[in-house]
């Protein structure tokens, strides 16, 4: 009878002869299973179950720490992608009917309201039930066959959102951005309802206040220089008073409010296990605000009480 063979073998390849346990689970390993410890080495299993023990490092406002701010890059890109849609559709057709969701219908209305025809406002968009126009309104920009700003319109907005969104977003984390853009975008969106339901207004300007806003409240909650950031929202409140004469500036103040009501939920709400959810809660209650505003603004113009 031959005797047993005292050679060690990795355990994760058994044709590799091995002479180094794992300090945390006592099985032989190769070098290229070997992974360096405190004390010894570890083999990979061992290393991806001590990961998940490990409390991931966040942020002062709760946000999972990333270097890549990939959902402002993301935003930019639908920016830019619709606003090319429009322009394609423009030239194919000579005006914007892009999937119902464009600057006018296929008969020629505009992009909310049509006020040609009536005394009052004629239901249209989001008074006949296309609420999306609420907010796909933030990812369009007017064109030059619109007349207004053109292609200066979009560049202005994705240069703010491409400086101050990715560092608002790197504080944040992803989640939370995209909860502050889109509640951003929306509010805008609410208050020309609510104010002047006749203005045909599209862009992302009112989730671009909304961030402005964020980019102020997280200063003052991290204690960092604020002569800076004074300038800039100096530049911004300027803008918001010129807008007033040139275009929606309900929906930069809406934008505005919203954003600095949401980013003050994110610096404030205390720390500890429930902190994601008191913001999630006050995410959640604006929305049901705008919400509940939009009902009543459409009952009230459905029947003329405007």
């Amino acid at each position: 009878m031959e005797p047993e063979s005292a050679v060690t073998t990795c355990y994760r390849h058994p044709k590799v002869e091995s002479h180094v346990r794992c300090t945390r689970c006592d099985r032989y390993i190769c070098p290229g299973c070997m992974r360096e410890a405190a004390v010894g080495h570890q083999c990979v299993e061992c290393v991806k179950e001590g990961a998940k023990s490990i409390r991931q490092a966040r942020t002062a406002f709760g946000g999972r720490i990333s270097a890549v701010p990939a959902v402002t890059y993301a935003l930019i890109g639908l920016n830019v992608l619709a606003y090319l849609a429009e322009l394609l559709r423009s030239s194919v057709e000579g005006r914007f009917a892009m999937l119902g969701a464009g600057l006018t219908d296929s008969d020629g209305n505009h992009y909310l309201w049509d006020t040609a025809h009536s005394s009052f406002y004629r239901p249209e968009g989001v008074v006949a039930g296309e609420w999306y126009r609420l907010l796909t309104g933030a990812f369009l920009h007017s064109s030059p066959a619109e007349g207004t700003f053109g292609i200066a319109h979009i560049v202005m907005n994705m240069f703010v959102l491409w400086n101050i969104g990715r560092i608002v977003e790197v504080q944040l984390g992803r989640v939370r951005y995209l909860a502050l853009y889109l509640l951003s975008a929306l509010g805008g969106s609410v208050l020309v309802l609510l104010i002047a339901p006749g203005d045909q207004t599209v862009g992302a300007s009112g989730a671009i206040f909304g961030i402005g806003a964020a980019y102020y409240v997280m200063a003052r909650r991290l204690g960092t220089d604020m002569s800076s950031v004074n300038r800039f929202m100096a530049g911004l409140l300027i803008w918001l008073l010129i807008s007033a004469g040139i275009t929606s500036w309900q929906g930069h103040l809406g934008g505005l409010l919203a954003g600095g009501l949401v980013t003050a939920a994110y610096a404030y709400a205390p720390r500890g296990p429930r902190r994601a959810l008191v913001q999630a809660a006050v995410c959640g209650g604006l929305l049901l605000l705008l919400v509940v505003l939009v009902v009543l603004k459409v009952s009230a113009l459905r029947t003329g009480a405007v």
